[in-house]
């Protein structure tokens, strides 16, 4: 089984971006880490963009389940949302930092409602919650 992880706009700056929000850990470090640790459940797949229509075209040529972080899209890009719901698509919608607990303009998603689950808060531990939550999920 594969399963797609996207990021979006800023996540490449992990581990040096507001590291008192995200950490100091960069995402490629947590990726392989975690790849390793379900290499016999499941074969990653990773892409991150800053750009909203390469986000697109990578949900549109894959058919897999999807873990997204649409960062600062998850407030703006009803594209992405459409490109989801387009493609028939099961997710899961991370996000690192606990949004509602930051500024106003981050408590409203484009996504939550027709995801399959949402994990925020969570830390990179979000992206694992996610990929148990698909396996789980998958297995039904």
């Amino acid at each position: 089984m594969d399963i797609l992880i996207l990021n979006g706009p800023n996540l490449n700056l992990l581990g040096q971006r507001e590291t008192s929000i995200y950490g100091s850990t960069t995402f490629l470090d947590y990726y392989e880490a975690l790849s390793e640790k379900y290499k016999n459940e499941v074969r990653l797949n990773y892409f991150q963009s800053n750009a909203e229509h390469e986000l697109i075209e990578a949900i549109h040529k894959n058919s897999l389940p999807i873990i997204i972080n649409p960062a600062a899209f998850t407030h703006t890009s009803i594209a992405l949302r459409d490109a989801l719901l387009g493609t028939n698509s099961v997710f899961v919608e991370v996000h690192i930092s606990n949004v509602y607990q930051r500024e106003a303009f981050r408590k409203h998603s484009y996504f939550s409602d027709v995801a399959s689950a949402v994990i925020v808060g969570a830390g990179l531990d979000g992206y694992e919650m996610a990929l148990q939550h698909l396996l789980l999920k998958l297995k039904k």
